[in-house]
């Protein structure tokens, strides 16, 4: 089976953040990724705190993204972060966190991503998305040599909906990552 990954975007979310937070639950992906990049630490700091309330209660792993040192403080030992971001972290940092996940864009980014300590890996974007407007997918064939390449876990990002998430497991990939099918729904 397949993992879900839904990644958070409050800026596509028509209303109330946290209470479209708890319909996504209802859906119970494997896991949420609060990807808030455009807040500074304190402001991502109580939104994560009101998000962590939210998943106490749910099957849905909570993951934090680019702020290490909030996630020490709010307990939460599952991690997510640009590969420039992972590498500048000391060993001491990394082994704090028991899920340390990094975003690809290339085969060489995977594979220097596993080498520093990654625990799983979102490689993209697979298909053409409104969030990297302009810019072309990589395609099937690049999450193939990711999947093909390295000993992770990784999962396929940018375009995911529905109708394409099985093209994405028979390349190789451990699951989706989903942000407007989660956002916008």
């Amino acid at each position: 089976m397949y993992k879900k990954i839904c990644i958070t975007n409050r800026k596509l979310v028509k209303g109330d953040f946290c209470e479209q937070i708890k319909r996504v639950l209802q859906k119970e992906p494997d896991m949420l990724v609060l990807r808030e990049k455009d807040l500074s630490e304190a402001e991502y700091e109580a939104l994560a705190k009101e998000v962590k309330t939210l998943c106490e209660n749910s099957s849905t792993v909570l993951v934090l993204h680019s702020f290490p040192a909030v996630a020490g403080r709010l307990g939460i030992r599952r991690l997510h972060m640009p590969l420039s971001a992972m590498l500048s972290m000391t060993a001491e940092e990394k082994r704090y966190f028991t899920g340390l996940g990094v975003s690809v864009h290339s085969l060489q980014d995977a594979l220097l991503a596993e080498k520093n300590g990654a625990s799983y890996l979102t490689a993209g974007h697979i298909f053409l998305t409104d969030c990297k407007k302009g810019v072309p997918a990589r395609g099937l064939s690049f999450l193939k040599d990711v999947c093909q390449s390295i000993n992770i876990p990784v999962y396929a990002i940018g375009g995911i909906h529905e109708d394409n998430i099985r093209d994405c497991i028979r390349q190789g990939a451990a699951g989706v990552c989903m942000m407007s099918e989660y956002m916008e729904n």
